[in-house]
């Protein structure tokens, strides 16, 4: 009889944990390099500058510094909520801020849907573009164009003379500042805002618009019950950070934008720290705003954070 030959069995191999002092964390130093530029520039002005609200709760003077400037406490708040011109500047910039979110916040949304929904690439890569385009302008280039349009002798004016209308006051009117202020805004900003809307829109699988056109739905249904709800979580995140600056309200543009007839309408807490700051040279009241504007938009982004988790949605943390 031949002998029986038994299959060797392998013994299982065991892991065993190396311990801690043993573990060596490798430290890929090319990409430490790469975030070291990003890190610095928020510690040194964004984080570093924060020691400076020190100066809200002191009659700050720059002879004295910090340590020896007299410490005066909630003054400058309680200046804050009780002068008339405060409360003016506090309401104008949550009116301007409600008509952005109101209408300049959508929009981008919009635009971004209806390109998505545009068949020919090269179309839509020149839509694009060309929607693009204004956000590269600065401020003072938009507010220059607005102004040579609206003048008084300008374009607009003169079209309107055509047809016999009196020339309007676009640039000195007190009821024209707010609307011009939203409608700059939603021109040279909703088409750099379609980026983040058209990178979610690439993620939607095509395969549940294919379904839904065998199932008999249109493009507004296939908009209404595919396309929204796949971007919903992206929209709310931008909506809470959105609401995280609703008591900014853009420096530059509302100053070049101010003129002696539209200060009433048009003063804002971003003008008014500078007035206050730098004109004037009340430092510490100026530090005030700004501390105040940032518990605004903190309280607001927790609020909105809360409130989105609490009806099933993602928040921004």
């Amino acid at each position: 009889m031949e002998p029986v030959i038994k299959p060797e069995v392998k013994k299982p191999t065991v892991f065993r944990s190396v311990p801690r002092k043993k573990r060596k964390t490798r430290v890929d130093v090319g990409l430490v390099l790469l975030l070291l530029p990003g890190v610095l520039y928020f510690l040194v002005y964004k984080y570093l500058p924060m020691l400076g609200l020190v100066m809200s709760f002191q009659d700050y003077s720059p002879f004295l510094g910090f340590w020896k400037s007299p410490w005066v406490g909630w003054k400058h708040f309680e200046t804050l909520f009780q002068d008339k011109e405060s409360l003016r500047v506090i309401w104008n910039t949550l009116v301007i801020s409600f008509y952005q979110i109101l209408f300049a916040f959508p929009l981008p949304i919009l635009l971004a849907i209806l390109i998505h929904e545009l068949r020919h690439q090269w179309y839509r890569r020149f839509i694009q573009s060309l929607v693009y385009l204004p956000h590269f302008l600065s401020w003072v280039v938009i507010v220059g164009i607005f102004v040579v349009f609206l003048r008084s002798d300008g374009l607009v004016n003169q079209l309107l003379g055509w047809f016999d209308i009196r020339p309007i006051s676009f640039l000195t009117s007190p009821d024209w500042f707010q609307p011009l202020i939203v409608f700059q805004v939603i021109w040279k900003e909703s088409g750099w805002g379609t980026i983040i809307i058209l990178a979610a829109l690439a993620g939607v699988n095509p395969g549940l618009y294919e379904a839904a056109v065998i199932d008999g739905a249109n493009r507004w249904q296939q908009m209404w019950y595919i396309t929204l709800p796949a971007i919903r979580n992206t929209i709310i995140i931008l909506l809470i950070l959105r609401l995280g600056t609703v008591m900014d309200t853009g420096f530059e543009q509302i100053f070049l934008m101010l003129n002696p007839f539209t200060m009433e309408v048009g003063n804002v807490l971003d003008t008014y720290v500078y007035y206050k700051g730098i004109q004037q040279g009340d430092v510490s009241f100026a530090t005030a705003v700004g501390l105040f504007k940032g518990a605004v938009g903190l309280v607001l982004v927790v609020i909105a954070n809360r409130t989105a988790k609490r009806f099933g949605q993602g928040g921004i943390y």
